[in-house]
């Protein structure tokens, strides 16, 4: 789409597999999320193994308008203290969003809470073994794993913080998302095609794991 090319979501939705829709608490959960989208971030944590077998803790806070990443940290030791310098580094200087969901990890405890209560943000905690109501959290943990870490062997912290970064760059920048309509969290424009001469190049992201797509004028 973002070279121009129009495609029927209709013949796309062949491939998809269908979520049958939710109902009660989860609509009204679901509606919650869609109409305070904009003033509404998420954060969690997901692990990650080395290849020398350490266990690596990725923290990271999400805003849901533009599902673009805030901040994010790695440490092998996860503790309250080291996740609320997190959310000082994430919203300084007064710059929070109204609403924060996250979940009921034991690290997030009540020093974490009394923090996000300072810097004036609402606590908007999900119900114990509801991943779903942070789902816009939990999908970005899911594409990260499919998408980056499910492809590579990470060696050390260093090595997984350099892949995170890439990452993150093509899925600000050039990867499209659906309730974006179709378009990337930092806005790119359609491409249209220059000229009938130009064709199709691919520009390699993450070490060649992902692809962004432009128009090149033929030689």
């Amino acid at each position: 789409m973002k070279l121009g090319f129009n495609i029927s979501e209709r013949t796309v939705s062949r491939y998809l597999r269908r979520i049958p829709p939710g109902r009660g608490v989860l609509r009204e959960w679901g509606t919650f999320l869609w109409n305070h989208r904009e003033v509404l971030a998420a954060m969690d944590f997901f692990t990650v193994p080395t290849m020398t077998f350490r266990m690596l803790t990725v923290w990271f806070l999400i805003h849901h308008g533009r599902r673009k990443i805030v901040h994010f940290d790695i440490t092998e030791h996860p503790t309250a203290p080291w996740v609320m310098q997190q959310l000082r580094e994430s919203f300084p200087y007064d710059s929070g969003p109204s609403y924060l969901v996250f979940d009921r990890d034991s690290i997030f405890s009540q020093r974490v809470i009394a923090t996000i209560q300072a810097m004036g943000i609402e606590l908007k905690r999900t119900a114990p073994r509801s991943p779903w109501q942070n789902g816009v959290a939990e999908r970005w943990i899911g594409n990260c794993r499919r998408e980056l870490l499910d492809r590579v062997v990470i060696l050390n912290e260093r090595h997984l913080r350099r892949l995170l970064r890439d990452y993150l760059d093509y899925y600000a920048r050039d990867r499209c998302h659906l309730a974006l309509e179709k378009d990337v969290p930092e806005i790119r424009p359609v491409q249209p095609r220059p000229s009938a001469r130009a064709r199709v190049v691919a520009q390699h992201r993450v070490g060649g794991l992902h692809h962004r797509y432009t128009w090149r004028e033929a030689a």
